[in-house]
């Protein structure tokens, strides 16, 4: 198996990186990683969105 820890080796494969398309070997490679990050199969957590509250006696304007 490849060793993923090493930053001069694709991230995908394991393979020596190429400048042109880095982090990874290839166009391959790079377009592997983009149709799992468009199919949903990465994701990126977020934290759960905080309840809004309503102010009890909202101010106006005075007419």
């Amino acid at each position: 198996m490849s060793d993923r820890s090493n930053p001069q080796t694709c991230t995908l494969c394991g393979k020596p990186q190429t400048p042109k398309f880095a982090p990874f070997c290839s166009s391959r490679c790079a377009d592997l990683d983009l149709g799992r990050w468009l199919k949903g199969t990465y994701i990126v957590p977020a934290a759960p969105e905080e309840a809004q509250t309503v102010p009890e006696n909202p101010v106006e304007d005075g007419d």
